[in-house]
């Protein structure tokens, strides 16, 4: 099984979830979570804390993290603003 196929259900529901509601907040909360992901799995990745099985990724990356690493952040974002009070 994929990492994409792993994260699929996840982003879907974080989807019906969010509905639109919130955009601005959304954006941000998403926005600031991707860029931080970006900046620190690199970090890890290149200090060989994790790594990831070639057979399970895509194989497009944004520097050394895997696109599919971005999504478990996007679904917080999505998830995060509509659900907080």
């Amino acid at each position: 099984m994929t990492y994409l196929l792993i994260s699929l259900p996840f982003l879907i529901l974080a989807l019906a979830i969010n509905r639109g509601r919130k955009p601005k907040a959304t954006a941000i909360t998403v926005a600031a979570l991707l860029v931080l992901t970006a900046i620190f799995d690199n970090l890890m990745i290149a200090a060989g804390f994790v790594g990831y099985g070639d057979a399970q990724r895509l194989g497009i990356h944004v520097g050394l993290v895997p696109i599919e690493d971005f999504f478990y952040p996007l679904v917080v974002g999505l998830i995060v603003p509509v659900v907080h009070k």
